[in-house]
């Protein structure tokens, strides 16, 4: 991507991400029918808790004075640069391992369009992943759904809920810090 994007890039991460959180929140139980016994309780998993409190995704660009910097500015590159490898290496939240989550996002297909998906990105926001950098990895996971559907593509929003694992994983459309295995699916909004 050439620099004429960064600025673009460094307002849409701080609209998104804005400060740190303060302290952890605990995402809220949502009540669900009985389920067996080896089953995890499902809860609503907030995007800004995947990311540990103290971690601040706009570290690379601090000292930068956006409004100041041209397209064409080295400092934007290398601050571009510097954020690719600090997400990359985003921390995870721990807390989130073996738990029951529902979470809803905006689907990026690891499977070719128009054929039935069964893994793909849920990320946070429309156009991440389709357009770099990718968002941290603390703010992708990679969804292993439990059937393949063809009743969403990407950047459709969906619903997702299964079991949460921090896990890392390397696609070609970005990085997951997190799985969420034995997914169901609710296509919540087509994205056209």
């Amino acid at each position: 991507m050439a620099t004429a994007g960064v600025l673009a890039l460094m307002a849409a991460g701080q609209a998104f991400f804005g400060k740190p959180a303060s302290k952890p929140r605990t995402p809220p139980v949502v009540s669900k029918p009985a389920a067996p016994a080896a089953a995890p309780s499902i809860e609503t998993v907030a995007w800004e808790t995947l990311r540990p409190a103290d971690w601040d995704p706009m570290k690379p660009f601090k000292g930068l004075d956006i409004a100041k910097l041209e397209d064409d500015d080295p400092r934007a590159q290398q601050a571009l640069d510097e954020a690719k490898v600090y997400w990359q290496n985003a921390p995870m939240n721990p807390a989130l391992d073996g738990r029951g989550a529902r979470m809803t996002g905006y689907v990026v297909s690891l499977e070719g369009e128009g054929e039935a998906i069964r893994e793909f990105l849920l990320v946070p926001y429309f156009g991440a992943c389709i357009h770099t950098p990718p968002p941290p990895a603390n703010q992708v996971v990679h969804v292993v759904a439990n059937e393949a559907s063809r009743n969403f593509r990407t950047m459709d929003v969906v619903t997702v809920s299964g079991t949460m694992r921090v896990k890392a994983s390397q696609t070609m459309m970005g990085d997951a810090g997190y799985q969420l295995t034995g997914a169901a699916v609710e296509n919540v909004k087509p994205a056209f």
